[in-house]
Order: C-alpha cells, then structure tokens, then sequence
C-alpha cells in the first residue's frame, strides 16, 4: 500500500473502495493538511519579530512547500490533477 505522509490509514473507513480511490483518497486529504499547514507556518512568520524564529519558519514554510509540491506530484502521477495548470480533474462516474 502507498504511503503519503499521513499518520492513519484509511483502509477501515470505507472498505468498499478499490484501493486507488483509497490512495486518491489519502492523498487529496494530505494536500488538504498541508496547505492547512502552510497557512499556519505563513500566518507565524508574519506574526514573529525575533531573528531566530524568523529563520525557524522560514526553514517550516521551506519544509511546508517541499512537502506540497511532492505531494501535488503524486496527485499528477495518480492523474488526480492536471499537470498543466494542477486542478482537480472531476471524478467520472
């Protein structure tokens, strides 16, 4: 099984579904996070005056970023999201 960078597994949520909506599934959730993350890590560097914890998140939203775009590479791997301009394709059902 494909492993992102959650820390759950959700296999036991809906097992009816094969296992690549299962890994769609996972991985759009780990986008979701990181940019949640990403919001966090931007909102305390602009709320910080200290030069070390200026560089303490410069070095997060650095991570942060590194993190999203793997991510968003797997999304286009998985066919997930376009390439060209990374926006969710619409599930065809």
């Amino acid at each position: 099984m494909k492993s992102f960078f959650s820390h759950t597994t959700y296999a036991t949520d809906e097992p009816d579904l094969p296992a690549k909506d299962k890994d769609e599934k996972r991985l759009l959730n780990d986008l979701k996070l990181t940019r949640a993350e990403l919001e966090i890590a931007y909102s305390g560097f602009d709320n910080v005056t200290d030069p070390d914890l200026i560089d303490c998140y410069i070095y997060k939203v650095n991570a942060v970023l590194m993190r999203y775009k793997f991510l968003m590479e797997k999304a286009v791997e998985l066919d997930i999201v376009k390439a060209a301009d990374l926006t969710p394709l619409p599930k065809e059902e």
